[in-house]
């Protein structure tokens, strides 16, 4: 495919970028307009904008690329990664056609080892994000930052706020696990945090993050695709949504899960939604959401291919043993960083085992003969 032919370039003349902010762009970021295949392995990251907003409530959303993009290009470079910035995608003729699109140009980037940061349009084009990671065959790990948890349960009949019951609707095999970060209470009934336990699928609270929000970096570390609805973020730090909450992350906060998503060597999409123009604040949210894809971008720089080899000598391998069992668990820590993994095993493939992130408290527990949760839920998904 030529991706060129999916995009719209980047028009710099309606970004009203002052001659400095020019100059930063030519330095950090990169506009290529006829585009081809090949051109790929010149760059890290691409950036994408997609003015989608047909399935959504939350009308304006169109806008907002472009409003990102703005406040993006006025900021210095955090590093060595080589960007991409490829535009805007020609909205199809049918939602159809637009999630199509989407599919197919995640799929080739990152099956080119570029990371797709995706600057919506409404949270629905998360669906076709998921159906480019489908055709890699291989297990998924989505995260969504979100005070709701979209859940839908009509198969084709869904919206931005339900796309992730079309996800699992999909049949989707591949699907190991969906993580939600920041739910609120008030906002999600009995019935769907029921169904995302019975599902072995995670979920959050904004209380117990913003109290352990160093916890939440392991699950960062295990997932692919990172989903931020901008209504997660309280709304005197992101007032651009037609019905903003309250109540959300700060700041500070959303800005270092960004940069823990960065890190993440197995974290190869990020999108953000939902960004409403219309009801922004001095482009308060589109700045903030600009510092959001900075600290990504920062973390990407600092990635470190963190993950525990046979006979490493970067790793320490603890074993903790169970008294009342012959369950053992192993542990890894990197010598450098200081961050844990520990392994699972599989219950039909003796001797092979699933290494996941976890956290020295994970540790702890093991070490008091307690199993982590982290610990059983993977192995109920992977019997």
């Amino acid at each position: 495919m030529n991706i060129s032919d999916y995009c719209q370039s980047v028009d710099l003349s309606k970004l009203e970028l002052s001659p400095v902010e020019k100059q930063n762009k030519y330095s950090y970021f990169h506009i290529e307009r006829d585009f081809a295949k090949e051109d790929l392995k010149n760059y890290d990251i691409a950036i994408l904008g997609i003015q989608e907003e047909r399935n959504s409530n939350n009308k304006g959303t169109h806008s907002a690329p472009d409003k990102i993009r703005q406040q993006l290009y006025k900021l210095n470079s955090s590093g060595k990664a080589k960007i991409l910035d490829l535009g805007n995608l020609k909205i199809g003729h049918s939602l159809k056609d637009t999630y199509v699109a989407v599919t197919e140009i995640v799929f080739e980037l990152i099956s080119n080892q570029v990371i797709p940061i995706i600057l919506g349009g409404s949270q629905d084009l998360t669906y076709g994000i998921y159906l480019a990671y489908e055709k890699l065959n291989q297990p998924i790990k989505i995260v969504s930052i979100d005070p709701k948890f979209d859940l839908g349960y009509k198969k084709d009949d869904f919206d931005s706020e339900s796309y992730l019951g079309q996800i699992i609707l999909e049949k989707g095999k591949n699907l190991f696990n969906f993580t939600n970060l920041g739910f609120q209470s008030y906002y999600c009934n009995k019935d769907e945090l029921s169904l995302i336990n019975k599902l072995n699928f995670d979920a959050y609270r904004l209380g117990y993050i913003r109290s352990n929000l160093p916890d939440i970096e392991p699950v960062l570390r295990d997932a692919n695709i990172l989903s931020l609805d901008i209504c997660s973020i309280k709304q005197a730090d992101a007032p651009a949504h037609k019905f903003p909450s309250p109540n959300g992350f700060y700041s500070e906060e959303i800005c270092q899960l960004a940069r823990y998503a960065g890190i993440s060597d197995n974290l190869t999409t990020f999108g953000i939604f939902e960004l409403n123009p219309n009801f922004d604040n001095n482009e308060q949210t589109s700045r903030l959401a600009a510092q959001i894809i900075w600290y990504f971008i920062d973390g990407v720089n600092a990635r470190q291919k963190d993950f525990p080899e046979p006979n490493s000598s970067d790793y320490t391998k603890f074993i903790v043993g169970f008294e009342k069992t012959d369950q053992n668990i192993v542990f890894y820590q990197n010598n450098y960083n200081k961050r844990w993994w520990m392994e699972v095993p599989y219950p039909d493939k003796p001797f092979k085992n699933l290494i996941i992130a976890c956290t020295y408290n994970d540790y702890k527990l093991a070490c008091n003969q307690e199993l982590p949760e982290r610990w059983l839920k993977t192995l109920q998904k992977l019997n």
